[in-house]
């Protein structure tokens, strides 16, 4: 076989295995959501609210949802506790993934993911730079499986947030519930 004819042999099988990987992902997800942030409330969580919007538009059931401050120990407990509830297929955080002194959330996240998805954090930082420019190299945004669940963590804002969920997260949901299940 050609050199040109083996690569598109291999293109060809690459793009059946990743349709035939998304037609057999589940259509439907159960998530849990936590804002992290020491001043978002019930009544100003935008970010966390936007994930709860879009996720629903999108026909996963959000299975809980809460707030917590910016302090580790609390982040690590509620991030824990989304992925030991039986059925949850992600916990999607929202909050403390800048540089400054209270923003821990990577730190919590990293030390709990068994596997990174380290592509992730790349395409958001390139997606939000076309968006905000060099500021989007200080997102710590990162995803990965823990205990079997998939684990999102996204910046606080609620541009970040939807510019996440619609262009990466909602489109690949099924797909990594699928893979995270085999």
């Amino acid at each position: 076989m050609h050199a040109r004819a083996a690569t598109s042999a291999v293109a060809i099988i690459a793009h059946v295995s990743h349709v035939t990987h998304r037609a057999a992902a589940p259509k439907t997800s159960r998530c849990y959501v936590v804002t992290i942030s020491d001043t978002r409330t019930e009544e100003t969580d935008r970010g966390g609210e936007a994930i709860v919007e879009l996720l629903s538009q999108h026909d996963h059931e959000v299975a809980g949802k809460t707030i917590v401050p910016d302090d580790p120990e609390r982040v690590r407990g509620a991030l824990q506790a989304g992925i030991e509830t039986p059925d949850i297929d992600a916990v999607i955080a929202t909050g403390g993934t800048g540089i400054t002194r209270r923003d821990g959330t990577y730190e919590v996240v990293s030390v709990l993911l068994e596997k990174r998805i380290d592509g992730f954090g790349e395409l958001f930082r390139a997606l939000s730079y076309e968006e905000i420019g060099p500021a989007a190299m200080m997102s710590r945004a990162c995803a990965g499986l823990a205990g079997g669940t998939i684990i999102i963590s996204l910046p606080g804002s609620e541009n970040a947030v939807r510019l996440a969920m619609t262009k990466l997260i909602l489109p690949e949901l099924g797909h990594m519930v699928r893979e995270a299940r085999r």
